[in-house]
């Protein structure tokens, strides 16, 4: 093999569009193992809502950043890349191929890209300062402060981010220069991997409607339970994690904001919407090997199809 580069295949597309099932697939045909690239699977005890892989969904394909922490911890796209880096090393040592499935496209452009975490700023006085704000004024008075003077990050940032949104301001007053600049000069191609990027889509119709079809089988199968049972373990709504899609929509029926058709109409439209930027991003990306699963007779015939793709690239 002339490329030294260390191989890694990439299986990305938008919410819904079959990435589980596939990367289970393509896995058995290269003797792979697959890193989670979603960041509300991480999260333990958020099963239904995150469409969560299960033990037997698995058949026996080992996967990683899937229940890794708590729905209270918080998890950086820095904490991604370090952890997802020391997995593909585990993978490749032992002679299977690594694979990366997911929908977050800032932790898959974290490997895709040279993507610097580790030589960014730190001021400690200027981060305390203010955590007190946010603790006397809200969150919100610090978020308008990040509206001013970096639009951009703030538009990709919750309000409810209390860190990211510190650390985005901390960057600012420390470099003069606004986070999202560091993200644009940032994107410098990763010359470590030899990259294969599988990227699912499908007609818009079919995936909305998969979308919707998905979300009423996670209220049959218990979202609303699952929901009630975080915020009785003491997960409170604020969390990052609980801001997640197919939690917050819960939390606003369970408080009697909205009734359960209204969240899940707001859920449906929510998801769709996501699915959309999602596909958004990945169509940015140069290098993606786009496949329209729906091409495809059925699932036999697409796994050769991608496996063929991979093992031409390899």
């Amino acid at each position: 093999m002339g490329d030294r580069k260390q191989p890694l295949i990439i299986i990305a597309g938008p919410t819904a569009s079959g990435k589980t099932s596939l990367s289970i697939e393509v896995a058995k045909e290269i003797n792979g193992e697959i890193i989670s690239a979603d960041s509300m699977q991480i999260y333990k005890y958020m099963n239904i809502g995150t469409a969560k892989i299960s033990k037997s969904e698995m058949d026996g394909i080992k996967h990683y950043l899937v229940d890794e922490i708590f729905p209270d911890e918080s998890f950086s796209v820095s904490d991604f890349q370090s952890k997802a880096i020391k997995y593909i090393d585990l993978i490749q040592e032992k002679g299977r191929l690594p694979i990366i499935v997911g929908g977050t496209g800032l932790y898959i452009n974290s490997l895709v890209y040279d993507l610097d975490f580790t030589q960014a700023v730190s001021n400690w006085e200027l981060r305390d300062e203010y955590l007190e704000k946010a603790k006397k004024y809200g969150n919100q008075y610090i978020y308008a402060e990040l509206r001013k003077l970096d639009l951009e990050s703030a538009n990709r940032i919750h309000v409810n981010d209390t860190k990211r949104i510190i650390r985005a301001l901390e960057i600012y007053y420390e470099t003069g220069k606004p986070m999202s600049n560091f993200y644009k000069d940032f994107r410098k191609e990763n010359d470590i991997y030899n990259i294969i990027f599988i990227g699912l889509t499908m007609d818009r119709d079919k995936l909305y409607e998969r979308i919707n079809k998905r979300v009423d089988t996670m209220i049959e199968l218990g979202l609303i339970e699952e929901v009630k049972s975080l915020l009785s373990m003491g997960y409170t709504e604020d969390l990052v994690s609980m801001q997640g899609l197919g939690y917050k929509e819960i939390i606003e029926y369970l408080k009697g904001n909205y009734s359960l058709d209204e969240s899940i109409d707001i859920l449906k439209r929510d998801s769709r919407r996501y699915a959309k930027r999602q596909l958004t991003w990945f169509r940015r990306e140069k290098g993606i090997e786009w496949v329209n699963t729906q091409e495809f007779e059925n699932r036999v015939i697409l796994t050769d199809y991608v496996v063929n793709i991979i093992k031409k690239k390899l």
